[in-house]
């Protein structure tokens, strides 16, 4: 529940500072995003992941850790306060080098709650975790909406960004109740940076797909059209950032669980874990899909509908980022790091040329298109071959995900056909996308299944109506 509240309210603080700014400051936070968005995952060099994994005596390692996540990260942070005008250049938008220098020094404060934050999610304390970022977020949204309110522009999410970092790294550091000591063992060292290394290294490249477009849209398109295109990926990104990230807070430390017993186990959570998440994000990309540009004018307003254009081949990237997420999740958990390199940097290599071709010809919208092919024919195809010769039979997960697949179809074909005769983008949404959610229901569910829940919730209700009818009774 933490980590829905807190996505919807920052769903909430986007619609606020989308009022206030402008798609120039969108396009210059984009370039900050995009460094950030790298740093962020390679900067410990895999010391969270490592720390939930580790099997020996955590206060033991931790000292070694904690030296190492801060060097590291001091490390990375002097690489891009010097590349940081590099950087704003190639994405065009050279006044995004002081942002850039500002946001990434997130990745310091990051690097001092690196052990802690491994040790939470070790202990299955993400409840804690989750708190601890609400409660920055907080004074993220308070900061942010001031500074956008005096005219600060992009400046506005960076420094809110910093202040949600600094105040989570006080919390996170106070809750986890871990000695904070430094040292450093050579073969504490060995055994971290053999498991971290990959993990980073891929984790980094999975930020460089994430971000690349952002670059090359900037550089071909321009930074305004780069604002629109960052408001597309911020909506895809809804549901990998509410349901994606409480999967993983929890699914590295179950999958790594399962992984030390029984193989069977570990197969049976796979074949169950992936199509349920595929059943949730189908219907939700097909409305983002099919009715990107209502989505974006109710929501936004009409000068941001060309957002819309993007955001329509943005839902299909959505799936794959979460197929492929939950897949290097998997493979992290069985100690398999090296994976998500592979994965990442198969991707990378076509994604890059299809970007870059897209915009050319298409504009945001072509470099969103080819964003897209590359996950659906490259990434999902890819992640699931590594889980079947890793020892994962996909048979069943392929059959189990048949029915969602074709239900988000067709319902995506139903609410096209829906929406062409009404008229105004709320009706459009609202009517085209709820038939939408009642066809995908009956396509992707079994008529037993949908009885059976329909029964259970029409139990619950009238408990519910008794329990209040008794209440009023006895006052």
């Amino acid at each position: 529940m933490g980590g829905v509240a807190f996505k919807v309210g920052s769903f909430v603080m986007s619609l606020v500072m989308v009022r206030l700014l402008a798609p120039q400051d969108f396009g210059l936070y984009a370039v900050a995003l995009a460094a950030n968005a790298f740093v962020i995952h390679v900067n410990d060099m895999g010391i969270i992941a490592a720390t939930v994994q580790w099997t020996g005596d955590v206060k033991r390692m931790a000292s070694t850790a904690r030296t190492m996540a801060l060097a590291f990260s001091l490390s990375w942070y002097a690489v891009f306060w010097t590349v940081a005008p590099l950087l704003a250049d190639a994405a065009s938008s050279p006044d995004a080098t002081p942002l850039v220098r500002l946001l990434t020094l997130t990745i310091v404060l990051d690097g001092l709650t690196a052990v802690s934050v491994g040790v939470m999610q070790r202990r299955f304390q993400q409840d804690k975790l989750m708190k601890a970022i609400a409660v920055g977020f907080i004074f993220n949204a308070i900061v942010g909406i001031t500074l956008a309110a005096s005219g600060a522009g992009a400046y506005s999410f960076v420094l809110g960004s910093l202040t949600q970092s600094l105040v989570v790294a006080v919390l996170v550091l106070r809750v986890a109740s871990l000695p904070y000591r430094f040292g450093f063992d050579r073969a504490i060292a060995r055994r971290l940076f053999r498991f971290g290394a990959p993990l980073a290294l891929g984790l980094g490249i999975e930020s460089i797909l994430l971000f690349s477009d952002s670059f090359i849209v900037g550089h071909l398109l321009g930074t305004e059209m780069l604002g629109f295109y960052l408001l597309a990926f911020n909506i895809s990104s809804w549901v990998p950032g509410i349901v994606g990230t409480a999967v993983r807070y929890v699914s590295i430390p179950a999958f790594a669980r399962l992984a030390e017993g029984e193989a069977d186990g570990l197969t049976l959570a796979v074949q169950r874990s992936l199509p349920v998440m595929i059943s949730v994000v189908a219907p939700i990309a097909a409305v983002m899909a099919v009715l990107s540009p209502q989505l974006v004018s109710v929501l936004y307003g009409v000068h941001w509908e060309r957002a819309g254009d993007a955001l329509a081949f943005l839902a299909l990237v959505m799936v794959a980022r979460m197929f492929t997420g939950l897949v290097f999740d998997i493979q992290t958990g069985r100690g398999k790091t090296q994976v998500t390199i592979w994965l990442n940097l198969t991707w990378l290599i076509f994604l890059v040329p299809t970007l870059w071709i897209g915009a050319s010809i298409g504009g945001m919208r072509g470099a969103a298109a080819g964003h897209a092919i590359v996950a659906l024919v490259v990434a999902i195809p890819m992640a699931a071959w590594m889980l079947h010769t890793s020892g994962v039979d996909m048979r069943p997960v392929v059959r189990r995900l048949a029915r969602p697949i074709v239900g988000a179809v067709t319902a995506a074909l139903v609410m096209h056909a829906v929406a062409i005769p009404l008229d105004g983008p709320l009706v459009q949404l609202v009517v085209a996308g709820g038939i939408g959610g009642v066809v995908y229901l009956l396509v992707a569910f079994p008529a037993s299944a949908l009885a059976s829940v329909s029964a259970r919730a029409w139990a619950w209700a009238r408990s519910g109506w008794g329990r209040a009818a008794q209440r009023g009774a006895s006052t």
